[in-house]
């Protein structure tokens, strides 16, 4: 009895996080070929490792300021890794020069905006903040 009861309390306490987690949409411009990325695909792209989307098409990655919760979310969620170890490891690419960044916007406001004036450009907003202007290619929950 004990161990059902144990049991039913940790069901209800995972589904309890399990609905307070938000999704994390992909986007890009709807005139992009790229119908959806791959796990793999998108931490390559996010890490610096592809430049281009499967198309061959020049990929120009957006990305939140580093202080935003939804960078941490976005990044942990996709690699796994906690956001202290991203950011060291940006630190090294950038000053070994091997690699840039992706481009820092101040909103999920801005990433929309400029995915959906840009062809090539692919960022990361909140699943509900996604609007009909842009196609999301993948999407995760932190």
């Amino acid at each position: 009895m004990r161990a059902f009861i144990i049991t039913c309390a940790l069901y209800a306490l995972l589904s309890a996080v399990a609905y307070g987690q938000e999704k994390i949409a992909v986007i890009v411009n709807k005139a992009n070929p790229t119908q959806s990325l791959t796990t793999k695909q998108l931490v390559d792209l996010y890490m610096g490792r592809l430049i281009a989307f499967p198309s061959g098409e020049h990929a120009a990655p957006l990305d939140m300021q580093l202080d935003s919760l939804l960078r941490e979310q976005f990044y942990q969620g996709l690699t796994k890794r906690p956001i202290g170890s991203i950011n060291a490891y940006w630190s090294r690419v950038k000053f070994s020069g091997h690699a840039k960044p992706p481009l820092t916007m101040a909103s999920s406001a801005e990433v929309i905006k400029r995915v959906r004036e840009i062809d090539n450009a692919i960022g990361y907003v909140k699943l509900k903040e996604v609007t009909n202007d842009v196609k999301v290619v993948y999407t995760l929950v932190q």
